[in-house]
């Protein structure tokens, strides 16, 4: 089975609330997550969403991944055309890779954050969620 993920991440102020927001796409289902993570940087949101919508299509048994964000940092990071130099990204990086390679294939893609607005909005909503 094939799944889409569109993942953001949002943090107010940086380091600030943050949250996250994924919306999974299986067959015919859909799965949208939106999720406060705490005081912590924008970069630091993106990995998480990341991260929590593989884990989410795994659970769901997805062979194939297609990976949409409109972080340009962390797809080429993924992709390998940056380094991964900032310490806090560097165990985050390492775990998505390990989620990665449970996929039999997977493509990670740029787009522009009006083309992932579902997942921008539910990132944005979850960096409002202040858990008390």
């Amino acid at each position: 089975m094939k799944a889409k993920i569109y993942c953001d991440g949002a943090s107010r102020g940086n380091p600030g609330d943050a949250g996250i927001g994924c919306l999974i796409i299986l067959d015919n289902k859909k799965i949208e997550i939106s999720e406060y993570i705490g005081k912590t940087t924008n970069n630091v949101a993106e990995y998480t969403a990341l991260i929590r919508g593989l884990e989410e299509a795994l659970k769901e048994r997805a062979e194939e991944i297609e990976i949409i964000s409109d972080s340009e940092l962390l797809v080429r990071q993924i992709n390998g055309i940056y380094k991964v130099k900032n310490k806090k990204l560097i165990p985050l990086y390492e775990r998505v890779k390990e989620l990665l390679n449970k996929f039999k294939k997977y493509q990670i893609f740029h787009v522009y954050r009006e083309n992932n607005f579902i997942a921008d909005s539910l990132a944005k909503e979850a960096s409002c969620k202040q858990q008390k």
